[in-house]
C-alpha cells in the first residue's frame, strides 16, 4: 500500500474556523489521506468565533507534509510575525507537493517568502497586499500556479479544497465528494463578491473594517521589514 498523503493545517489564535473546517471536511475524505492540525503546543487554540481547535501535532513533532494549507482570519496578523510558524513553513516547502492557503492565510505564506513570483488570491480586502511581497494578485476564487494553490475569502475554502481534490485524484472523485457534502450553494443574496455587491453593502463592509485595514497595513510593514524588503 502506498504511504499516506499527509496534509498539515497550521493553527493560530483567532483564525477563522471556516477557513480550516471547510477544506478539512473535503480533504479528509480523500483516500489514504491523513490530516494534521499543527501548532506550537497541544493546547486548544481559540478561533475568532470562540470555537476552540485542538492540535494533533506540535511543529517540532511534524514530519514532512505532502501538502500544507494555511487558513486565515484576524489572527493572521500575529501569524505573519510568528517566527516559529514562518520557519516551519520554510522548512516544509521544499518537500511539499503543494503549498496552499485559504483567505488571508496567503499573507502568512507571503510573509514566509513563499509566494514570490506566484499568482495568488486571498480575501478581497487583502488582495492588494500580496504584490509588495512579490506575489501576482489575481481575483480568481481559486488560483493555481504550479504547486501553489490559494483560495479567496472564507467560503472559497470549499471551492479551493474541491480543486485540490481534483488535482490529486481527478474530477470524478472531486465531484463525488461535492455531492456527498451537498455543496450546491444558492445564497439568498448576491452580495458575496465586491464586484456584485450593492454599493451601500460594499461601503458598509469597508467602513466596518476601517481599523482592521490599518492594522493590516502596519503588520505588512513589519513583515516586509523582517524580510529585508
Amino acid at each position: 500500500m502506498a504511504a499516506p498523503f499527509h496534509i498539515g493545517f497550521p493553527l493560530f489564535a483567532n483564525l477563522t474556523p471556516l477557513d480550516l473546517i471547510g477544506p478539512h471536511e473535503i480533504l479528509s475524505r480523500l483516500p489514504n489521506t491523513q490530516c494534521h492540525l499543527l501548532a506550537h503546543n497541544l493546547e486548544p487554540v481559540p478561533s475568532s468565533t470562540g470555537i476552540s481547535l485542538v492540535p494533533t501535532l506540535r511543529y517540532d513533532q511534524a514530519a514532512q507534509m505532502d501538502l500544507i494549507c494555511v487558513p486565515g482570519g484576524p489572527g493572521h496578523l500575529a501569524a505573519m510575525q510568528d517566527k516559529v510558524l514562518l520557519d516551519f513553513l520554510r522548512r516544509q516547502e521544499p518537500g511539499c507537493r503543494y503549498v496552499t492557503s485559504v483567505c488571508t492565510g496567503a499573507l502568512v505564506l507571503a510573509a514566509a517568502g513563499l509566494l514570490r513570483g506566484y499568482r495568488a488570491t486571498t480575501h478581497w480586502m487583502s488582495l492588494d497586499r500580496l504584490a509588495p511581497f512579490g506575489a501576482v494578485p489575481v481575483t480568481d476564487r481559486v488560483a493555481i500556479d504550479r504547486n501553489r494553490i490559494t483560495g479567496g475569502g472564507v467560503t472559497a475554502g470549499i471551492d479551493f479544497a474541491l480543486a485540490v481534490a481534483a488535482e490529486l485524484h481527478g474530477d470524478v472523485l472531486a465531484r463525488t465528494i461535492q455531492l456527498q457534502v451537498q455543496y450546491a450553494p444558492a445564497p439568498p443574496f448576491q452580495d458575496g463578491d465586491p464586484t456584485l455587491a450593492h454599493a451601500d453593502i460594499l461601503a458598509a463592509a469597508q467602513g466596518a473594517a476601517g481599523r482592521y485595514v490599518q492594522m493590516m497595513a502596519e503588520t505588512d510593514r513589519h513583515a516586509l521589514a523582517a524580510m529585508g524588503s
